[in-house]
């Protein structure tokens, strides 16, 4: 796994034993997440290991890989239980339109019938692959939104309002910057949801320091604390904490690693909502970014069974992380 892929890791097996097998899937974004202790097969995060502007392809004139839309689109995304449903509008005289289906198991699910809803025409969508399915519009002019229709195991219907104006401003500078600050933070409160799309959603409350310290606890369940190459972990709430060699981590990292496809869709006199699609994690992202200090405010991920949101505050506050007790 690429240095900086990893923002913070969960041992999975403690995850396991603390939630049951039903949240087996949401700790493996946790252990995604986590650095485990030294000696772990975890990379830790580099302090050098800074994130970029990207496309999934290896040069310039190549299209994006699946699940990636094309070069340009526009995204969006949504749940569809543990499936993740996307949808990439390029602008153009013609709109060229992807919905990409990636299913709990990072494949793309086949075999869909896919329709795109274009005011009062509907354009079927061909497969460009495994959970590709793809249209492009007539000359016309720009619908207010766009109507997905999606068979299957977990048939969707999704009306997705297009952003005005249209087309939308790139927000690659943004975004880039907004990552610099995130990491530039000295301490940082992250509380976040996370969820397999089965049921079964985490609510974990982070708090991390610069340059190498964090503690997490994860409500009903595990709890850690962080400080350079020192670990201490509790199982759940009333067992013991127990003390192990860490692998050296870099705080605060955000979670995205890449980006590809950011736009501005909406934007209020305080903030922009940006959408991006991020071909290492792979997802798709949207994030609140503060138009006057470029924290990023909030964040929204869609991967394959891994949904997660994240709302970000305290930014440089004062936080007392110690052994404990």
């Amino acid at each position: 796994m690429p240095d900086g892929a990893v923002w913070l890791r969960l041992v999975a097996s403690i995850g396991a034993l603390a939630l049951g097998v039903a949240a087996v899937a949401i700790v493996a974004v946790l252990a995604h997440r986590t650095p485990g202790p030294a000696g772990a097969t975890n990379a830790p995060v580099s302090a050098s290991a800074e994130p970029t502007a990207t496309t999934a392809a290896t040069t310039q004139t190549s299209e994006p890989v699946f699940p990636a839309s094309p070069k340009g689109a526009v995204v969006f995304s949504r749940t569809a239980g543990d499936e993740v449903v996307a949808l990439g509008v390029v602008p153009g005289r013609r709109l060229r339109l992807q919905a990409s289906v990636l299913g709990g198991q990072g494949k793309g699910v086949e075999g869909l019938d896919v329709s795109f809803g274009l005011g009062g025409r509907t354009l079927r969508g061909d497969p460009c692959g495994p959970g590709c399915y793809r249209a492009q519009a007539p000359p016309s002019k720009v619908p207010k939104a766009i109507d997905l229709r999606v068979s299957g195991k977990r048939p969707v219907t999704w009306r997705v309002p297009l952003p005005k104006p249209w087309q939308p401003r790139d927000a690659s500078a943004i975004l880039a910057r907004a990552t610099k600050t995130f990491r530039q933070l000295k301490t940082l409160t992250t509380d976040d949801s996370l969820s397999s799309g089965l049921g079964t959603t985490l609510h974990t409350r982070w708090v991390v320091a610069a340059p190498n310290r964090l503690t997490y606890h994860v409500q009903g369940g595990p709890s850690a604390v962080i400080i350079g190459n020192t670990r201490w972990d509790k199982v759940a709430p009333g067992e013991p904490w127990v003390k192990s060699v860490q692998t050296p981590i870099h705080q605060p990292t955000q979670f995205w690693v890449s980006w590809q496809n950011a736009h501005v869709i909406d934007e209020t006199p305080k903030a922009w909502r940006i959408t991006f699609f991020d071909p290492k994690t792979p997802g798709w992202y949207e994030i609140r970014v503060a138009k006057d200090t470029r924290r990023t405010l909030a964040m929204r991920m869609q991967a394959a069974a891994h949904f997660m949101r994240q709302t970000y505050r305290n930014f440089n506050a004062p936080v007392h992380i110690a052994p404990p007790r």
